[in-house]
């Protein structure tokens, strides 16, 4: 939308213009736009001011000057609506200046999108006319916490009941104003994957679910068939695993909500390791080029890479169509008119990770009402991509998109990207995996798996971890082993978790799980060494997992009863043992005895017997 102001004899007067807007608790606007027209030379006078209105529905307009209501023509030509205000006197004289208003309410400045309120306030069609122009913005404190807002205000001023904002003409003339107002976004999901396993035996297969990040919460209500375990990747990712049968294939439904903040919250920060991953080249990240390293030394920080890609770049509707194939930085830096979301985001990451910066891609769902001002890119379902960028000062991934700041005419999503886009997937390590929902079909004639619509919050917004002891081996050398599966049920991620495990109420053990994606499993080995009669055994150990525990009771009776057997089979043994050596002793006396016996009976008849010659 245009807001374009010209006067009769352009040039000969001097323009001043304050333009209010004050928004209701229904979101109507009431604009009033207040001129001061000062006369340049002595014998030039106005007697009419005309306001032009591009793609703008004024409703009940009307002009004053002072309280005396002014003689106003309205005129339509297509999106073009002219008001123009008649003056009934004239004022003569170089210096002098008459102020008047015009007045009238508008319905789309301000709409309810889900849980948040967002405005758009038109831009300056010319602001040469004008000596002085500002803006007041006015918004309710029904309408919740400031989500967004740019360009930034010169000053606020707050108050029980409303908000205003001032703008300055440099601010406002280039994009107009954007506004959120809400904490949070919330959208409903559906997602559907097709598998198959076309092998003659037994194969594992993984899918990647919507993730938390900074800026989202995903609240699961279904996954049905639920996965083998769903584990986070080095990216941030959730990949859910399922077994299938020989030959089996299987229809995975996801369903949820996912809470868009304004604002990042506290999360888990990546290793060094992985920002380094997410400065290396890739097949459609040529970070090695020497016209991409070119740009990197020119443009240096990620606000400048932005704005040349917004400007570079221009979106072609013609390949937004399925499979279309992805032509990188490289490529696009060739055929800069040939872009969609996926080259702007491909050059964004480029040029910044050869600066050094580390920047990944997101691919997801953008809800827009206007395709052609905020386009989507079709790759098998209805997907968007927009780049990340690593803000080491605040210690969070940046999300921005480069494709609807140059599509929208320049409206800033560098600066705060609004509560209309939901992660999918991330790719840093790798530019195509983990693929997105959307993207696990099967047959020639894919069905439509994506669907995403404003929501609310679920009822049940907390998970509660489940402990089950999974197996129990004693040893009479190396004690007793004791196996405990920690598992994260839903409908969210478990952050930071503490297990204690204590021996008699006494904390023995401690582990932290950073992060337990929903249905996933973590497994605890506690070790109880041997001692005699159990001694040292404690009578009870106790898993303490944030408000769930798990008792196991009885170890102490247990190990002495399996001691006491363990002794009485040595001493079996010993006893086993002991015997078969006497009675081995035993019968090798009776033996022998015989033998010897044997060798006196048969040896007799010669003890007297000489040999050798006889004497002659």
């Amino acid at each position: 939308m245009l807001l374009a102001t010209s006067v009769k004899a352009e040039g000969e007067f001097a323009v001043d213009a304050h333009v209010e807007y004050k928004i209701a608790d229904n979101g109507k606007t009431s604009v009033t736009h207040t001129v001061t027209l000062e006369n340049l030379y002595s014998t030039l006078y106005a007697t009419s001011y005309a306001l032009s209105l591009s793609n703008i529905e004024p409703a009940n307009p009307k002009a004053f000057e002072g309280i005396k209501e002014l003689e106003l023509i309205e005129k339509k030509d297509g999106g073009l609506v002219q008001l123009t205000a008649n003056f009934s006197d004239a004022l003569v004289g170089k210096g002098k200046s008459r102020t008047f208003r015009f007045v009238f309410d508008e319905s789309t400045f301000a709409v309810k999108t889900g849980e948040v309120w967002e405005i758009t306030i038109p831009k300056l069609s010319d602001d040469s006319s004008f000596r002085s122009y500002s803006v007041s913005l006015i918004v309710p404190s029904s309408f919740g916490k400031e989500a967004y807002i740019s360009p930034q205000p010169k000053d606020t001023q707050e108050n029980l009941s409303y908000t205003e904002y001032q703008f300055a003409k440099e601010g406002v003339a280039k994009n107009g104003i954007t506004a959120g107002f809400g904490g949070f976004q919330v959208f409903s999901f559906s997602l559907n994957y097709h598998l198959e396993n076309p092998l003659n035996r037994s194969a594992t297969t993984q899918i990647a679910i919507p993730p938390d990040t900074a800026f989202q919460k995903v609240y699961f209500d279904q996954v049905s068939p639920k996965p083998t375990n769903v584990e986070s990747d080095s990216d941030g990712n959730w990949v859910a695993t399922y077994k299938l049968t020989p030959r089996e294939r299987i229809d995975v439904e996801v369903k949820g909500s996912v809470q868009i903040f304004a604002k990042p919250r506290p999360f888990i920060k990546p290793p060094e390791e992985v920002l380094t991953e997410n400065k290396k080249p890739s097949e459609y990240w040529q970070v090695d080029d020497s016209e991409i390293k070119a740009l990197a030394e020119k443009l240096k920080t990620p606000g400048a890479i932005y704005d040349y890609v917004v400007t570079k770049l221009s979106y072609n509707y013609d390949r937004v169509k399925p499979n279309t194939p992805r032509l990188g930085a490289k490529a696009i830096l060739a055929n800069p008119k040939d872009a969609i979301c996926m080259e702007f985001t491909d050059l964004f990451i480029a040029i910044a990770r050869a600066a050094g910066i580390p920047a990944r891609e997101i691919n997801g769902f953008a809800y827009t009402e206007n395709p052609k001002l905020q386009p989507l890119s079709l790759v098998a379902d209805v997907l968007h991509a927009w780049p990340e960028y690593w803000d080491g000062q605040k210690g969070v991934w940046i999300p921005i998109d480069p494709t609807w700041g140059s599509t929208t005419g320049g409206v800033d999503f560098f600066n705060k990207l609004d509560l209309r886009h939901f992660t999918f997937v991330i790719h840093g390590k790798d530019p195509i995996k983990p693929y997105p929902p959307g993207s696990y079909k099967l047959g020639p004639n894919p069905q439509k798996d994506v669907y995403v619509s404003f929501g609310k919050l679920p009822e049940t917004r907390l998970s509660s971890p489940e402990m089950t002891l999974v197996s129990k081996k004693f040893s009479l050398l190396f004690g007793e082993k004791l196996e405990v599966s920690v598992q994260n049920p839903g409908p969210t991620a478990l952050y930071d978790l503490n297990i204690t495990t204590l021996f008699d109420g006494v904390d023995k053990y401690k582990n932290q799980i950073s992060i337990l994606p929903p249905f996933d499993s973590y497994e605890i080995r506690t070790t109880i060494p041997a001692s005699l009669f159990a001694v040292s055994s404690p009578k009870e150990i106790v898993f303490v997992a944030g408000e769930r525990k798990l008792s196991v009771s009885g170890l102490r009776n247990q190990e002495v009863l399996y001691q006491t057997l363990g002794f009485l089979l040595i001493l079996l043994f010993i006893a086993i043992f002991i015997f078969i050596r006497i009675k081995r002793d035993t019968i090798g006396k009776i033996i022998v005895n015989l033998i010897v016996k044997y060798v006196k009976k048969y040896t007799k008849p010669f003890k007297n017997q000489s040999y050798g010659n006889k004497d002659e």
